[in-house]
C-alpha cells in the first residue's frame, strides 16, 4: 500500500461559504519544547531497505523513549475551516438535540462548555463535537449547519483511517516484528466509517475570573488515550504538553502541516503562553478505536516483545501484568474503553477516587477504574 494525498471531494457552489480558519500568531514566551522525532511515513516505499530500516529504528526509540512522534507534510486542510463553521453555527436546538453523554460511554455528540458529563458542571470553556461511525450512518445525529459538508468531512475520515492510520500501524508492526498487516488486521477495529473511533472538532474558549483560576493552570488534566493511535493536527496556539522521560511536562513545538501522533503516554492540555491566552483553540484531532472485543494484552506474537521483554513504568499494563500474572482476564477493549469515557471526568488530581501518591518523587493522581489503579502525572 503506497502513500495517498488527501484528494476531497470537488467544492460545490451550491453549497453555503464557509470563511477561511486564520491561524493565530505563534507563542514568543515558550523556549523549553518537548524533543520529539518526526518521521516521513511516505519512506515506508522506499526501495532502498536501509531507508525503512532507519525509519523503523526511529520509530521504535520513539515509542520507548517519548510515546509521541511528528508526521509530517499533511498541509492546513479545510477542515479546520469546517470546524470554526461548525461551531460558530450550531443552533441552540441542535446543541440540545445531540447533547452528549459521557455515562454510557463514549462521546458522541455536542459537548458544552460545561465539564464532561451529560449533567452541567463548573464551566471549562471546552466545546466539542465528536462524530462516531453512527453520526456518519445517520446524518441526523450530526448539527444542520454541518450537513451540506459531510461529504467533506467522510471523505477526510476514511483518508486519516485507511491511508494514514494504516500505514502507521503497518510501521507499528514493522517495528514489532510482526507481518505488516498484523495490527491492521487483528488489533484495529472496523465497524463503520472510523471503526469504534471517532473524530473531534474542539474549540477552547479562553478562561476568564473564577473558571481560570480554578483549573489552576490546566484545560484538559493529565490523562492517556486508549485506542491504538491518536492522531492530532498540530495548531498554533500552544497548549498541548506531554510527559517526559525526564518527569517534567513540557509543550509540543507547532509543526505547520504535521500530526502529533499519540502512541500511548501522558498528555495533557494546559493553558496556553501569556501572549496566546486570549486566543481561541482550534482542535482536530482523529481518535483510532481497537476491536472491542479484543482483550488488553500485549501482542506476545511479536519478536521484539520476546526478545526485549515490556516498558514497566508510570501507566495501566504494570497492573494489568500483574492481572494477568494471577490469571485474572484484563478488560476488553471496549469495556476499558467505555470504563474510561464514563467515569474519568477531568477532576482535578487531588479529587480521584485514589487521591494523589507519590512515587519515586514524582507525585500522581491515581484513578481507580474497573478496579485497576491509574496513575498519571500531576
Amino acid at each position: 500500500m503506497t502513500a495517498a494525498m488527501f484528494n476531497p471531494p470537488s467544492p460545490s457552489t451550491s453549497k453555503p461559504t464557509v470563511p477561511k480558519w486564520i491561524p493565530p500568531k505563534t507563542t514568543e514566551m515558550v523556549t523549553d519544547w518537548a524533543d520529539l522525532r518526526t518521521i516521513d511515513l511516505s519512506l515506508l516505499d522506499s526501495p532502498d531497505p536501509a531507508v525503512v530500516e532507519e525509519l523503523v529504528a526511529t520509530t521504535k526509540a520513539a515509542i520507548k523513549e517519548d510515546g509521541f512522534l511528528f508526521l509530517t507534510d499533511y498541509g492546513l486542510h479545510r477542515q479546520f475551516d469546517l470546524a470554526q463553521y461548525l461551531h460558530s453555527n450550531i443552533s441552540q436546538s441542535d446543541r440540545e438535540r445531540l447533547h452528549w453523554d459521557p455515562s454510557k460511554g463514549t462521546f458522541a455528540g455536542f459537548k458544552p462548555r460545561l465539564g464532561w458529563k451529560k449533567e452541567a458542571g463548573a464551566p471549562d470553556g471546552i466545546e466539542q463535537f465528536n462524530f462516531y461511525s453512527p453520526q456518519f450512518a445517520d446524518h441526523g445525529k450530526v448539527p444542520t449547519c454541518i450537513l451540506p459538508f459531510m461529504d467533506e468531512i467522510t471523505s477526510f475520515c476514511d483518508y486519516l483511517m485507511n491511508s494514514v492510520n494504516r500505514r502507521l500501524l503497518k510501521l507499528l508492526s514493522k517495528v514489532l516484528e510482526l507481518p505488516d498487516d498484523y495490527l491492521w488486521d487483528n488489533v484495529q477495529s472496523h465497524t463503520g466509517l472510523v471503526g469504534e473511533g471517532y473524530y473531534r472538532h474542539a474549540l477552547f474558549y479562553p478562561l476568564e475570573g473564577e473558571a481560570k483560576t480554578a483549573m489552576k493552570g490546566v484545560r484538559m488534566y493529565g490523562h492517556t488515550d486508549y485506542g491504538t493511535t491518536t492522531l492530532l493536527f498540530s495548531v498554533p496556539i500552544t497548549a498541548l504538553q506531554i510527559w517526559t522521560k525526564d518527569n517534567k511536562w513540557k509543550y509540543v513545538p507547532y509543526r505547520p502541516g504535521a500530526l502529533v501522533i499519540n502512541l500511548g503516554e501522558t498528555l495533557e492540555v494546559a493553558e496556553p503562553p501569556l501572549d496566546q491566552q486570549h486566543e481561541q483553540r482550534l482542535s482536530l484531532v482523529f481518535f483510532n478505536g481497537s476491536a472491542g472485543d479484543m482483550r488488553l494484552k500485549p501482542a506476545l506474537e511479536s519478536p521484539l516483545l520476546q526478545r526485549e521483554g515490556f516498558v514497566l513504568k508510570q501507566g495501566v499494563f504494570m497492573n494489568f501484568k500483574k492481572l494477568m500474572d494471577s490469571g485474572v482476564p484484563v478488560p476488553t477493549n471496549r469495556e476499558w474503553r467505555e470504563a474510561n469515557v464514563s467515569t474519568r471526568v477531568q477532576s482535578a488530581p487531588e479529587e480521584r477516587l485514589g487521591g494523589i501518591k507519590e512515587i519515586d518523587g514524582v507525585k500522581y493522581g491515581e484513578d481507580i477504574i474497573l478496579g485497576v489503579p491509574v496513575t498519571i502525572p500531576v
